[in-house]
């Protein structure tokens, strides 16, 4: 092996070794990505709350929906009995509105039947919002705490600061509306709990979903507070609808799905595919032979045809330059328009005029330009250029 190479290894493993101490020495950092994926530890995760469903639901069966509610719930209605085959309440925890439109009205239809929909999230599908005349106000984040509160458990505050928002419910009407639950900020309270009845059955809309996230279900006893707000969900079948469930199933099959998982690792691999590639191409430039220039031949028939016509005018011959503009003129209409040129009378005009749209002026102009220099056999420079003129005027 070459001894150069050999250094060049050694520098390489070196490199990588230190980038590999240096990323395992430090700490992560945290993400406070809001994903509310169950398979996600993260803080805004819902890993927590996915394993301890069970007893938050206590004896309730639930449903994870791997597809869209309009999907799943449209499959669940007997449009002979006009009633669902099952019953029981749809939940979705998410930052912002993760429900598609005709998902929205198929929920609304469903919660018409006697059934309730829990959403807790920074926003709401536009639609379920004009349906139940609703309107939100906020939205934004911020970094200071916002006090939680709940109308019917004493008016117990519980302070919360990671992921939430200022997203609340703006003039309701108190009479189709119950408030459940309170937000306060800076002495400003607001409602983010609400019940809205709906035909036979209610909406629960809620607008801070960080409750239900790993960090506030494992902070002090913020548990408490997720846990007084899933109590308004009657007992019966929970249809839990998340994007994520879709994809949970589809496990990647790639062997350096592990690799690529870990961010030292992933450096690693990427540095090394690096380096070898350079290495290739350095090496490939030094030993490679130089490879000629093939200078592509060039299209001479322009500068052909330039030339000739060129003799054509030196020499005077105005009338031969005129008898090959009108043969290339006659000949592209054949070619181009698929006019017989025999005869150049009304029909041919008339032809000529449908199949181009120009003017019929300019076309009997130029035909009848055309016969004259047929039937003379001497032309001037004058000639050349009223025919070369008038057939630019078609522009063929």
């Amino acid at each position: 092996m070459n001894k150069k190479l050999t250094i060049y290894i050694v520098l390489l493993v070196a490199v990588i070794g230190i980038l590999i101490f240096i990323d395992s020495s430090r700490p992560k950092p945290i993400n406070w990505t809001p994903t509310y994926a169950v398979k996600d530890k993260i803080p805004l995760g819902l890993y927590v709350f996915d394993k301890e469903a069970p007893k938050l639901f206590k004896g309730q069966k639930i449903e994870k929906l791997r597809e869209t509610p309009y999907e799943y719930f449209n499959d669940l209605y007997d449009y002979d009995a006009k009633k669902y085959t099952e019953n029981g309440t749809f939940i979705n925890i998410s930052e912002q509105n993760s429900i598609d439109n005709e998902s929205a009205k198929e929920l609304i239809y469903f919660v018409d039947h006697g059934n309730t929909v829990f959403l807790s999230a920074k926003d709401f599908p536009r639609s379920l919002l004009d349906t139940l005349n609703l309107k939100v106000d906020g939205g934004y984040s911020f970094k200071d705490s916002i006090a939680l509160s709940l109308s019917r458990k004493n008016n117990q505050k519980y302070s919360f600061n990671e992921g939430v928002g200022f997203t609340y419910f703006d003039s309701i009407d108190t009479k189709n509306v119950q408030i459940l639950g309170y937000q306060e900020f800076s002495k400003d309270k607001k409602p983010n709990f609400i019940k809205v009845p709906f035909g036979n059955g209610n909406f629960l809309l809620h607008t801070q979903p960080a409750a239900f996230s790993n960090f506030h279900l494992l902070k002090g006893n913020h548990y408490q507070y997720a846990e007084n707000i899933l109590s308004y969900i009657p007992e019966g079948t929970i249809y839990w609808y998340s994007k994520q469930f879709a994809y949970d199933e589809e496990v990647s099959g790639n062997p350096l799905r592990y690799i690529l998982s870990q961010p030292a690792l992933k450096w690693t691999m990427w540095l090394a595919i690096i380096a070898f590639f350079i290495f290739l191409l350095f090496n490939a430039k030094r030993k490679q032979r130089i490879i000629p220039e093939i200078i592509p031949l060039k299209n001479t028939t322009v500068d052909f045809a330039k030339t000739i016509g060129n003799l054509y005018y030196q020499e005077g011959n105005h009338h031969t330059i005129i008898e090959k503009k009108i043969i290339y003129f006659l000949e592209h209409i054949r070619n181009e328009y698929h006019i017989d040129t025999y005869s150049l009378d009304d029909v041919f005009i008339e032809k000529l005029h449908l199949k181009t749209g120009k003017s019929i002026v300019d076309i009997e102009k130029t035909v009848s330009l055309i016969k004259k220099h047929r039937h003379q056999f001497e032309s001037t420079e004058a000639d050349v250029i009223a025919i070369n003129k008038a057939i630019e005027n078609l522009r063929l």
